[in-house]
């Protein structure tokens, strides 16, 4: 465990459908973010860009295109590619490279223009690729996966259709007073129970769009913050980025079987639960420390996962604790304050940034209409495919 980075700015592009490239969501999330930690470009030591792939070919090389984009410079330059956890893989790229003293000022950057639709395969064979197996042998799309993950919680759980919509309604409520969200407007059960059926037991309403967005950070060293003025600003004080360990008894796709335990001993806990734990550990606090928490909602019932995963609350007892209004906006321990995935739809390698945005903003008691009380800790989740954990907290 270090202090940690310092957080100097944030920044975001809003979410939508703009129809251009993802490029210019960067590039103005990553001024943005500058102005408010009050630098130039020109003092930026090193910029990380999160990547995405569209076509089979990778970013279009981010970091670069973003620094190109924003005037050669001269700065360092990384690009990192971690499906929807390149956003937390970019910050911990940054965060060694301060904390190694290559830079004392590090730029990092995602933006995305999604495909209309739900995410498919892009062209071509891979039978090497279990994303591509998954799409053309079984026909799960991401929305097959949600509703089975669902499915299992309901038959495990005993968790409702109802319950899910809850998610849904919560998220818009906290969205619609975010003015970097999509859709910024309230969603009641009726709603959600009305709108068309996708992958049972999930509707439309329960599912994430895609969508386009950009955001951006700047990070620091805290010798760095300090001669800037800035006294006690927001720190990051851990990234998780662990994998899974074997052997894997419940499906997680990409993957399209678990493992057998027949010769080794299942670990203790999930693969989502060790984000969190590994997160915990290096920043020396716990759920009970926590002020809020920013987590993947692909699907409603995904949100409920990430409690138990988080340890806001014992296994099964997600729909509860939401039921309880805990994870609402006044609640103990607010889930997803910005609207999450819910209000603003999957901007890949932008979103894991943006939920780092968002902490900034309620740790400096910034966030406006949605800001939660005393804010001091935060944590972030979520999962990229293919084993990719992705979880950073920011304290103050």
């Amino acid at each position: 465990m270090t202090d940690g980075v310092a957080v100097l700015g944030a920044g975001m592009h809003p979410w939508g459908k703009w129809g251009r490239g993802f490029t210019e969501y960067g590039a103005v999330a990553a001024r943005a973010a500058l102005a408010d930690a009050g630098l130039t470009w020109g003092e930026v030591g090193s910029i990380v860009g999160a990547v995405t792939v569209r076509g089979g070919y990778p970013g279009y090389v981010a970091g670069a295109s973003f620094a190109k984009a924003l005037g050669w410079q001269g700065a360092r330059v990384a690009s990192v590619y971690a499906a929807c956890a390149s956003g937390a893989q970019a910050v911990d790229t940054a965060r060694a490279q301060i904390l190694a003293g290559l830079a004392d000022v590090v730029l990092v950057v995602g933006g995305d223009a999604a495909p209309k639709g739900f995410f498919r395969p892009v062209g071509g064979d891979r039978p090497d690729d279990p994303d591509w197996l998954r799409f053309r042998v079984l026909g799960a799309t991401n929305p097959t996966y949600f509703g089975l993950y669902a499915r299992r919680r309901m038959a495990v759980h005993g968790d409702t259709a109802e319950d899910f919509a809850l998610v849904k309604v919560k998220n818009s409520a906290a969205g619609a007073l975010n003015p970097n969200a999509r859709y910024r407007r309230r969603v009641g059960a009726e709603e959600v129970a009305a709108s068309a059926m996708v992958a049972d037991p999930l509707r439309l309403l329960d599912i994430c769009a895609t969508s386009d967005g950009g955001a951006a950070l700047v990070l620091s060293s805290m010798e760095f913050a300090r001669r800037h003025g800035v006294a006690d600003p927001v720190r990051i004080r851990a990234v998780s980025t662990v994998t899974p360990r074997y052997p894997s008894t419940v499906l997680d796709l990409p993957d399209i079987a678990t493992d057998s335990a027949v010769a080794a001993e299942p670990p203790d806990g999930s693969f989502r639960a060790s984000i969190a734990r590994a997160a915990y550990e290096e920043a020396g606090v716990g759920p009970e420390d926590l002020s809020l928490a920013e987590v993947y909602d692909l699907s409603t019932a995904l949100e409920l996962q990430w409690y138990e995963d988080l340890g806001l609350c014992a296994e099964g007892e997600g729909a509860k604790l939401l039921r309880e209004g805990a994870t609402a906006l006044g609640g103990r321990i607010p889930v997803n304050a910005s609207g999450g995935l819910a209000s603003f739809g999957e901007a890949v390698p932008a979103q894991a940034i943006a939920q780092v945005c968002e902490l900034t903003w309620q740790l400096r008691g910034q966030a406006g209409g949605r800001q939660v009380e005393g804010a001091r800790v935060g944590i972030t989740a979520n999962q990229g495919l293919f084993g990719h954990g992705s979880s950073v907290i920011a304290v103050r």
